[in-house]
């Protein structure tokens, strides 16, 4: 029987490495710890080593396709497919960053969106039955945070398709370089992303219905990471607990769904009353 195997994206540290933690000390197959810089994920490796943990590495760039490519050609080989995929890697500018907007937009939806795509599209073929894909969200993940109506009944379409998604965010890179995103989208670029990744979960889910495979978005929780610039009041292992249920121990009913930091299963489209 083949070996069964996790891989975290961007798990070098943060909500990440605490969820590399938490899968090497319950899950029954390897575990892999991904980071775009060789030394960086090598050194988080040997922390863990230190806990007596004994995880996997292999580098991963989610915003390279060859990369991505790369280690898809090596888990195919030495696995045969995948079992559980987090698609935690993402980026987040400081709130006093001084690039423009249009800059931000660009980019922050270029990694935390069209690249958690592109990882998706290139691993899934791999997807044995029966494997979990946990997409971290956010509680700026909610439908709740994008302004217009309007754009929040096309992102919550049940026909909703990965190509009408990918057009609706490019659609908001196009407004903030002409700087009237503001009135429609918000002003975070941030949330934007994030409503897109609970978005393309939901898609996601619908495009596996004839295959036993659970995709759901998790809120991990405000945590203590250098995203938060450290404001977070959540551990890194509190933030990994959301994820690690609905990698390991949630009912194989819970998919296609917006998880929130205590396990509970979220509406999307409802009012959000919780703010963190």
């Amino acid at each position: 029987m083949a070996t069964k195997v996790a891989v975290v994206t961007g798990s070098n540290k943060g909500i990440g490495f605490a969820i590399v933690r938490g899968l090497c000390k319950r899950f029954d197959g390897d575990v892999y710890l991904t980071s775009r810089d060789l030394n960086r994920g090598q050194n988080a490796v040997a922390e863990l080593n230190k806990e007596g943990l004994r995880p996997k590495y292999h580098q991963l760039d989610i915003t390279d396709p060859k990369s991505i490519e790369k280690f898809r050609d090596y888990l195919k080989e030495n696995y045969g497919g995948i079992d559980i995929l987090v698609n935690n890697a993402a980026i987040a500018f400081k709130v006093n960053a001084p690039d423009p907007i249009a800059v931000q937009a660009e980019q922050t939806l270029f990694v935390n969106y069209y690249s958690v795509l592109s990882t998706c599209e290139i691993l899934f073929p791999i997807l044995r039955n029966g494997a979990r894909v946990i997409n971290i969200s956010s509680s700026c993940g909610h439908l709740s945070k994008i302004k217009s109506e309007k754009l929040r009944n096309r992102l919550k379409d049940p026909n909703l398709t990965i190509e009408g998604l990918s057009s609706m965010m490019q659609e908001y890179i196009d407004a903030a370089k002409q700087g009237t995103h503001a009135g429609d989208w918000g002003n975070s670029c941030y949330v934007v992303s994030k409503v897109a990744v609970t978005a393309l979960t939901m898609v996601q889910q619908r495009m596996l219905a004839d295959r036993d495979i659970k995709v759901n978005a998790v809120h991990p929780g405000y945590v203590d990471t250098d995203m938060t610039s450290h404001k977070g009041v959540l551990t890194i292992d509190e933030g990994a607990v959301a994820p690690l249920y609905i990698a390991l121990d949630a009912p194989d009913s819970v998919k296609g769904q917006y998880v929130w930091k205590d396990k509970r299963i979220i509406s999307w489209e409802g009012k959000l009353v919780d703010k963190d």
